[in-house]
């Protein structure tokens, strides 16, 4: 679905009428978890997740934790759920060969950054990583898992939304109450400045964090686009194509991970053609597209930079001493385009 607007605003009618299933929403999570009993992964785990239900940031900054741990010596492994795909896994992932229906939108771009596999069963998918040789995984998502006790959590905040307007779904973007989800956390990534003032509420280290685009994304500058996102912020994209220089002569939200058909597509590209712009949208987006129309529309890459990378390695230093580098045991580096095993 299209995130309400009112998940953003200072809590009004909506809000307060969706309380009650807000309440029986909480009590659910907190049943599961309570008749539920953690277990360690199969491999060391590191967890990214996030409060509120998409637009955080959680994916990119996987797939900059991946590069930093591969600069490092290290070699991770990725384990997404593969949410929206039609793969329950344990599967690795192969940008050749699968899809997004088949394996969701998110572990396509993360497959690119280091081995990845998705899985129902996150158990299963650390078995079957650890069989293939990985000796340190990254979950993306998991935080709000019962059945996952990683060796550390790193919860993902964007600076310019924070929590919204602090209410558990469906009356706001919470997947739990932000005070259970804080106590899980062993260190915050804040992308951007703060500016909810969230960061009262944070007790444990913070690394600083800004997502920008890409240099690629520099050749837009002074380009007329016309921008199309279905992701939880899809604002939040229009916003960096305006920081950008670029003439935003329309702006399209889609709800998140929408599965665009042919004829959408078309429309975009008429209007496009009409205004004279370039069709342009994320990158989340364009591995969604149906192949023929990928040629019609151009991505603009981003990526996440942390402010100080000695301080969040220091941080996880714990977790890397359990783990071999991939020097040590003359691992292979990740392979960015591996074939996939299902």
């Amino acid at each position: 679905m299209r995130t309400p607007e009112f998940w953003y605003a200072p809590i009004g009618g909506k809000a307060r009428l969706l309380a009650p299933a807000a309440a029986l929403y909480r009590a659910g999570a907190s049943i599961r978890r309570a008749l539920t009993r953690p277990r360690r992964l199969a491999v060391p785990a590191l967890c990214v997740g996030n409060l509120v239900a998409g637009g955080a940031g959680k994916t990119p900054t996987v797939i900059a934790l991946a590069s930093l741990l591969q600069d490092a010596g290290f070699a991770p492994h990725i384990l997404s759920r593969g949410w929206g795909g039609r793969l329950a896994g344990p599967v690795r992932v192969d940008p050749l060969r699968h899809s997004s229906l088949d394996v969701g939108d998110e572990p396509l771009l993360l497959a690119a950054a280091a081995p990845c596999w998705i899985a129902r069963d996150r158990h299963g998918g650390a078995r079957a990583a650890a069989a293939a040789g990985a000796k340190l995984l990254l979950l993306d998502d998991g935080l709000q898992n019962p059945t996952l006790a990683p060796e550390f959590r790193l919860l993902v905040i964007d600076g310019a939304s924070g929590i919204g307007n602090g209410r558990v779904l469906p009356a706001g973007p919470l997947r739990e109450e932000a005070a259970s989800g804080m106590a899980r956390a062993d260190a915050v990534v804040m992308i951007d400045r703060d500016q909810t003032g969230f960061s009262a509420h944070i007790s444990v280290p913070v690394i600083a964090a800004r997502l920008e685009p890409a240099p690629a994304a520099e050749l837009l500058k002074g380009e007329r686009v016309l921008g199309f996102a279905g992701i939880g912020q899809p604002e939040k994209f229009f916003a960096t194509l305006r920081e950008l220089g670029c003439t935003l002569v329309e702006s399209v939200p889609f709800a998140d991970h929408h599965r665009y058909r042919p004829e959408e597509i078309m429309a975009l590209v008429e209007r496009a053609v009409k205004a004279k712009a370039r069709l342009v949208t994320t990158e989340k987006d364009w591995v969604r597209l149906p192949l023929d129309a990928r040629k019609m529309a151009e991505a603009v890459p981003v990526a996440l930079a942390f402010a100080d990378e000695a301080a969040l390695l220091h941080l996880i230093a714990p977790l890397l001493a359990r783990v071999k580098p991939a020097a040590a045991d003359q691992a292979p580096a990740p392979d960015r385009a591996a074939a996939g095993t299902s």
